[in-house]
């Protein structure tokens, strides 16, 4: 049997980290990817894609990514089910992340490393790889979700 994904998108909202009872780290994250063919209208539809991943993977996704960030996802689908607070069977279907790509630099605004969960972010260095024009200024109204 073969169960692989492979997967590249840009994250939908913040990710969202968290450590079990048991001390492992977890982030949840939505993608948002882009189909290769257009609607009737001829506009491009994205899937949106939830994915877990684990330990110092999550760490790292969860201090790198953000909102918009262009990443690649290489794991396997899972499907489970649990019973919520109503009572009902709830079905889940994820892609579990075996590794989390980050296909972009991360922005800085205003030259300072951001924060989310009172954790500091580092500050991008002389990057070799920075776009030789400057930044890329992507807004909100530009992506699809």
């Amino acid at each position: 049997m073969i169960n692989r994904v492979v997967l590249v998108g840009r994250l939908t909202k913040d990710p969202e980290f968290r450590t079990t009872p048991s001390g492992v780290n977890v982030t949840n994250f939505t993608l948002a990817v882009n189909r290769t063919f257009t609607n009737a209208q001829g506009e491009r539809e994205a899937d949106f894609i939830n994915v877990i991943v684990f330990r110092k993977q999550a760490e790292n996704v969860n201090n790198y990514l953000s909102k918009g960030s262009l990443a690649g996802v290489d794991g396997r689908m899972q499907s489970r089910s649990y019973e919520n607070k109503e009572g009902q069977r709830v079905f889940v279907t994820e892609v579990v992340a075996d590794s989390v790509q980050f296909l972009e630099p991360k922005s800085q605004t205003n030259g300072q490393s951001q924060q989310r969960n009172g954790q500091s972010k580092p500050q991008q260095s002389s990057n070799p790889f920075n776009n030789a024009n400057g930044p890329i200024d992507i807004q909100d109204d530009d992506l699809p979700f």
